[in-house]
């Protein structure tokens, strides 16, 4: 199974208790992201929760070692991500996160904001904090 990361998983994985906990399993088991991830994550980290630049950088930094190395963002990306949005009535940017997941052979997208139990392109939308998942 090879598995791709919404933002919000990271985000998660940077809190404390249960979820916190299954967030950082899930990242510590590898997979994969794209910059477009990491540039929420530092936006969400920021904006919403405050944290130093500092902080910002070094839970990147330990995730981009459990995960492969981000995905760019394409112009190809770009396109496919609104296609999937016209196409499957999804916000654009989740459209652009399912793109990523697609374009590098993901089987699985965990994500807490998608509509769970989802399949499209042939990626499997889970989201790992209910539990039936």
């Amino acid at each position: 199974m090879s598995a791709f990361f919404d933002t919000n998983i990271l985000v998660c994985a940077q809190q404390a208790g249960g979820k916190a906990d299954a967030a950082r399993a899930l990242v510590a088991g590898g997979g994969k992201l794209s910059v477009q991830v990491i540039n929420e994550f530092t936006a969400v980290s920021r904006r919403k929760q405050q944290r130093e630049w500092r902080e910002i950088a070094e839970a990147i930094g330990d995730v981009l070692t459990l995960v492969d190395p981000p995905l760019a963002l394409t112009l190809d990306q770009h396109n496919a991500a609104r296609a999937l949005a016209e196409d499957h009535l999804l916000s654009f940017y989740d459209a652009l996160i399912l793109a990523s997941a697609i374009e590098a052979g993901c089987d699985t997208l965990y994500s807490e904001d998608m509509q769970h139990g989802r399949s499209i392109g042939g990626v499997a939308i889970v989201n790992p904090f209910l539990k039936s998942a």
